[in-house]
């Protein structure tokens, strides 16, 4: 499958039936009031469908599903094991789906079909498996007390779990705080971004067919300003769990605290530094893979690569390599597997995007490569891979997240002078540094306040690895055995024994 050309994807897309209801207690139904809101494909600026737009009397029944579904214990009370087989087969008729599930994620925002097929749906999948696979691996404790007692620390799911995710990667996100909270016993409450609905609502169905059991998993589409802000300041919430913008994750995070103090955890912006150092081993590679950092999924990724840090004695030549790479990224229709960089996600994110690319014309940075529109005529929103140089510290484009495909691009002398250059800024997702000084690898690993750092290569990891960021990135971790964590509570059990 995965080797169709464009006329057999377009024939595929013509078959689709495109899932538009949101889905609660097992069954999927219209908003209760009937709205709906249109959903757009990026390639086009075409109407794909009208989507339910759930609001407070929607998110009032998914609660009040999901609650019911904890409380009986009809998934929480089936062993790790048991709620492992399901998460399986959840995963492997996932796989089964893939190609439904890239192609909806590639009409709902954008990413080529290329990326989606190669990434998100097999990703997506695995991170159901491997949460599933790790449930019945952890133990609970015996603390070590005086001999007329045994005490116990247990882990218990937190109840009610309301994800909120976003657009960029849909599928990805959703999963990424779904397995952990299903794998746990939790009941979940997802709501999807309303600029990229169709999966989220699709492996609702799915879960469904697996064995998930009603209640236990419910999806409502909608805008954060109503279903979104419902579900953060339910008091029959237990946890919210988000991924986004800085901005909304803070407003989440006050809501926690103006409601029942529910766990709050934010996975929030970046401006993430990639540091070039005169004896990086393959500078050709580097700047590669600096190139990828920033243009892959149209720069709509909150660890891209937009601040290149280049140490000025390589500087020029970096410059040159970067520059014959970035070529090689050209915006063009998703649904050709040789497309590289796709649409914007929509016209909101694409005017953004060209207005910080005016503000760094404006303030003097030089503009190499790019920065217009372009692919007019298709009616969608596409942006050229775009480069400037010269960025100082002062520059809205070196401070400010673009989410966009625009590299600002800023000179150093000293290892130093990169750290703190990487350093300054509201942010600490991600970072790297190139260098075949084992010396200067670690030292700037140990010193770049973020929640991951690259050596020689960006964007390495699995799912074995924990996902988040220091400063205004946020405060939770996605992904491995620590997210586990996030969605149980321990309990303290003290038994005296008889004397």
């Amino acid at each position: 499958m995965s080797d169709m050309n464009l006329a057999q994807w377009q024939y595929r897309q013509a078959q689709l039936t495109l899932p538009t209801q949101a889905f609660i207690d097992g069954n999927y139904r219209d908003a209760v009031d009937g709205a709906t809101f249109d959903c757009i494909n990026p390639a086009n600026g075409q109407l794909l469908a009208k989507v339910a737009a759930c609001d407070a009397a929607d998110a009032e029944l998914a609660v009040s599903a999901a609650r019911a579904a904890f409380n009986d214990r009809r998934w929480a009370g089936q062993s790790p094991k048991e709620r492992k087989l399901v998460l399986q087969r959840f995963a492997e008729l996932m796989r089964l789906h893939r190609v439904e599930l890239a192609l909806l994620e590639s009409l709902d925002m954008g990413k080529p079909i290329s990326d989606a097929m190669g990434y998100d749906a097999p990703a997506a999948a695995n991170c159901i498996a491997w949460n599933g696979e790790a449930i019945d691996k952890l133990y609970d404790e015996v603390a070590p007390v005086e001999e007329g007692a045994l005490a116990l620390v247990t882990r218990e799911p937190l109840g009610v779990v309301a994800a909120i995710v976003p657009w960029n990667f849909p599928l990805v996100m959703a999963c990424w705080k779904l397995g952990p909270a299903l794998a746990t016993g939790n009941s979940v409450i997802l709501k999807p971004s309303e600029k990229s609905p169709l999966t989220a609502l699709r492996i609702a169905g799915i879960a469904k067919e697996a064995g998930i059991p009603d209640g236990v998993f419910n999806v409502l589409p909608g805008f954060g300003h109503t279903v979104g802000e419902a579900l953060a300041m339910h008091m029959d919430v237990d946890c919210i769990t988000f991924t986004g913008s800085t901005k909304v994750g803070k407003h989440l995070v006050q809501c926690s605290g103006k409601s029942n103090l529910k766990r709050a955890f934010m996975e929030c912006g970046g401006k993430s530094p990639n540091i070039i150092l005169a004896d990086a081993p393959d500078l050709d590679a580097a700047a590669k893979s600096a190139a990828g950092a920033i243009f892959y999924n149209q720069g709509e990724v909150c660890t891209a690569a937009s601040r290149l840090l280049v140490q000025n004695s390589i500087k020029s030549d970096f410059i040159e390599r970067l520059l014959a790479h970035a070529r090689e990224w050209v915006s063009a229709d998703p649904q050709d597997p040789a497309t590289r960089i796709g649409a914007m996600v929509d016209g909101i994110q694409m005017e953004q995007v060209l207005r910080y690319i005016e503000i760094g014309k404006q303030e003097g940075a030089k503009l190499l490569l790019g920065g217009q529109r372009t692919r007019e005529e298709s009616g969608g929103f596409y942006i050229a891979p775009t480069i400037f140089d010269e960025v100082t510290p002062q520059m809205r484009i070196f401070r400010e997240e673009i989410f966009g495909p625009v590299l600002a691009i800023t000179g150093f002398d000293t290892l130093e002078e990169a750290i703190a250059l990487g350093n300054d800024t509201d942010y600490g997702l991600a970072a790297a540094i190139w260098t075949a000084d084992l010396n200067k690898a670690i030292k700037g690993s140990r010193a770049l306040r973020a929640g991951t750092v690259f050596v020689n290569n960006w964007d390495g990891g699995d799912m074995t690895m924990p996902f988040g960021g220091f400063k205004q990135s946020g405060n939770g971790r996605d992904k491995s055995l620590h997210a586990l964590e996030k969605y149980t509570e321990l309990k303290s059990t003290w038994i005296q024994l008889e004397s």
